[in-house]
């Protein structure tokens, strides 16, 4: 009896490839955070740092890099939403991480119920009113308390998983 050779790869480091690779290895929905600045201007951003927090009160968080354009108005916004994107908004993940796009000008969106831009077809929108801002290193946390969620039962989410947008395969 031979022993099998066991091929897997560890890595292991505090550098910040290390960390980011790891990190990715945990399989992410796809958000875009969106709100208006302090002209009324539609700002928003990809985000895939989200989370609930709480049912009760009902609270979520997304966490925003403070070096994007759109963190100041985020910051600052009593009202914001969060677009959970489904499969076929992928183009409108990348255009908003990306700079210098037109955002809005290129995704389909409206205002919702609540004042804040809400992207149209999205596997579901939480449309919040700003309950804090934390620090977070090169990020903030911006907590959300959630005054309206709405969402499509018959959609699939947009994945991202070690750097590439996935998506679910069901048997």
């Amino acid at each position: 009896m031979t022993a099998e050779r066991d091929t897997r790869e560890y890595r292991s480091g505090s550098d910040p490839r290390t960390l980011r690779d790891a990190l990715g290895c945990f399989a992410t929905g796809v958000t875009v955070v969106t709100c208006h600045d302090g002209s009324g201007t539609p700002v928003g951003l990809t985000a895939n740092s989200f989370t609930a927090l709480s049912l009760d009160p009902p609270l979520l968080l997304v966490c925003v890099a403070k070096a994007s354009a759109s963190a100041a108005p985020l910051a600052q916004a009593e009202q914001f939403a969060v677009n959970v994107l489904q499969t076929c908004q992928q183009p409108a993940s990348i255009t908003f991480s990306t700079r210098g796009e037109d955002r809005f000008g290129r995704t389909e969106w409206s205002l919702g119920e609540h004042g804040a831009p809400v992207l149209l077809d999205s596997l579901s929108v939480f449309e919040c009113r700003r309950h804090a801002v934390h620090d977070g290193g090169d990020h903030f946390i911006l907590v959300g308390e959630v005054i309206k969620a709405s969402f499509e039962p018959g959609l699939d989410p947009l994945l991202y998983f070690r750097g590439s947008y996935r998506r679910l395969h069901f048997d």
